[in-house]
């Protein structure tokens, strides 16, 4: 692409993350993608058409999802989209170029950190007026730049479909933060006839003009809610007709920090968030714990998770109160293969773009694009999930994050260089 074709997506990038918005709320963004992915020719497919809304997790109310579309579409979100998403986000654009050949598709994560962004000049959105419009909502991810190169990738697979075959589909996944997207994307079905996958994540510590060919090190990952519910009572005259949820939420919050490592490999708990109480004379009749288990493998994270059970069930019953449990989000572990990432690394290679390729990175965390690595390789396809080099301003999910808007298009141009990989004619 030319220079003018690196300005216009750096000004989409920007549009983007001024736009930010969080898991399953993501309406403006959805149209936009949307809206560009028709202009170029694609079949696009929003909404319910891209998830199995059984698997969904951690979706906001009705009433919250209204209020999110009602401000999306004052924000200047095309109406004809929204009634298409029928109250559901997350979209894919479908290039059938007309040959036989393979089932490729790419991955792109759509939602913002709730994160409120920095407002002052040392903050370069903020400063050159493109910081996030919405409270409480930050692309302090890089999630902006992946559906930008995703969108820049679109226009160049358009561009060069004569020399394509089979099938290719550019995922927009809903929800990643907080894992509560792939998921759904995954068991949809959309992936069932996909034969090369890949999908990449920009910055983690990888500096501009560097690849690492692969990510490692998924961890396997729960996350839940506990709501405890008691009886208020006076704490000065009638403390014993109370049932203190917060001494419940309290007594299992110290009891999961005391869960046994496992011998098998890494494992993690936290809660991360808890509320209770309404005064200081009032016996707490409600508490709500945010908590997340993890493990290097589904069996041991599924240990974590199964002593977890025990504590927060035997801390209702230890303080007489009653407990709701509702799981918001979850991941499994993933490993890339050898054919998909050799592919990654040849590309890298030859692009001049990236002249240092690195080693494998390890993960540290979980990424829910794993439930889509496990399908498509379920199905006998190959897939690969690397990282982008760039530098950034400060670390993921951070206030001041920013990155290195130089790498958007070399970086689809790369991921053009992979489909052609897999694609190209006979």
């Amino acid at each position: 692409m030319t220079e003018a074709g690196d300005k216009k997506y750096i000004e989409l990038r920007r549009e983007l993350h001024a736009h930010a918005e969080t898991g399953w709320t993501e309406f403006w963004t959805t149209a936009r993608v949307a809206g560009i992915l028709s202009s170029l020719g694609y079949e696009v497919l929003v909404g319910k058409q891209v998830l199995n809304t059984g698997a969904i997790m951690g979706r906001p109310s009705e009433d919250a999802i209204a209020g999110h579309i009602e401000r999306a579409i004052s924000q200047g979100a095309d109406p004809a989209w929204i009634e298409k998403m029928a109250g559901y986000t997350g979209a894919a654009g479908i290039l059938d170029t007309g040959r036989p050949g393979p089932v490729t598709a790419f991955r792109f994560d759509m939602d913002a950190v709730d994160v409120s962004e920095a407002r002052d000049e040392k903050h370069r959105p903020f400063k050159e007026g493109f910081a996030s419009k919405n409270a409480g909502a930050m692309h302090s991810c890089g999630h902006d730049a992946h559906m930008t190169i995703g969108l820049a990738l679109a226009e160049i697979l358009m561009m060069r479909k004569d020399g394509l075959t089979g099938i290719i589909k550019l995922i927009f996944q809903p929800a990643e933060e907080g894992v509560r997207g792939g998921k759904a994307v995954a068991e949809s079905g959309i992936l069932d006839d996909v034969d090369w996958f890949f999908g990449a994540h920009i910055g983690m510590g990888v500096p501009t003009g560097s690849i690492s060919q692969e990510a490692v090190g998924f961890l396997c990952t729960t996350k839940f809610d506990v709501t405890y519910k008691g009886r208020a009572a006076h704490a000065g005259g009638a403390p014993n007709e109370g049932k203190n949820a917060l001494l419940a939420a309290c007594s299992a919050s110290l009891a999961l920090a005391g869960i046994a490592p496992h011998k098998d490999g890494p494992t993690r708990v936290n809660v991360g968030f808890m509320q209770a109480g309404t005064g200081r004379n009032v016996i707490p009749a409600d508490a709500v714990m945010k908590v997340e288990t993890r493990g290097s493998a589904e069996a041991i994270n599924n240990y974590v998770y199964d002593r977890a059970m025990e504590v927060v069930r035997g801390a209702a019953e230890m303080y007489g109160v009653e407990m709701t449990l509702e799981q918001m989000g979850a991941a499994v572990d993933a490993l890339g293969d050898k054919e998909a990432v050799d592919i990654v690394k040849a590309a890298a290679s030859e692009s001049g773009a990236f002249g240092n390729l690195l080693p494998p990175v390890e993960l540290g965390g979980s990424e829910d694009v794993s439930w889509m690595i496990k399908r498509v390789q379920k199905g006998g396809g190959k897939a690969a999930y690397f990282i982008i080099g760039s530098n950034i301003a400060a670390g993921h999910h951070n206030e001041y994050f920013d990155l290195d808007e130089t790498v958007i298009l070399p970086s689809a141009e790369l991921m053009a260089a992979l489909a052609e990989s897999v694609a190209k004619p006979a």
